[in-house]
């Protein structure tokens, strides 16, 4: 199964910026539909947002649509999360995984995440 890693998080004030990344490991491709879930402490992980094999369809959670953006380069064999107008409930761990269009996870894999702090 691929395995992807997170990278970008950060601490940031509300309402600020981030973007963060994910890229398979190794030489793996990561042609496949990759999802954007997030973990708040205490809570479950839940979905964010979604983006086909090639780039063409996007899904968001509720929660995210229209401040989030998911993008894609194929050629960088990297998948973007860009993140606008964050809020402190914003605050998680941020993970990618392969995924189905309607958000949900498909691969076993879990990697480390990548921590976003939003500060109020």
């Amino acid at each position: 199964q691929v395995q992807l890693v997170e990278s970008g998080g950060g601490l940031v004030q509300a309402g600020g910026s981030l973007r963060l990344s994910c890229a398979a490991s190794g030489r793996t491709c990561i042609s496949y539909t990759i999802g954007w879930f997030r973990q708040a402490p205490g809570k479950e992980r839940e979905f964010v947002a979604v983006i086909s094999r090639s780039g063409g369809s996007t899904y968001y959670a509720d929660s995210v649509r229209g401040r989030f953006t998911i993008s894609r380069d194929n050629a960088k064999n990297t998948v973007y999360l860009q993140m606008n107008s964050l809020k402190f409930e914003d605050t998680a761990v941020y993970y990618c995984n392969t995924a189905t269009m309607l958000g949900l996870p498909v691969g076993g894999y879990w990697g480390q995440g990548t921590q976003v702090t939003v500060s109020s």
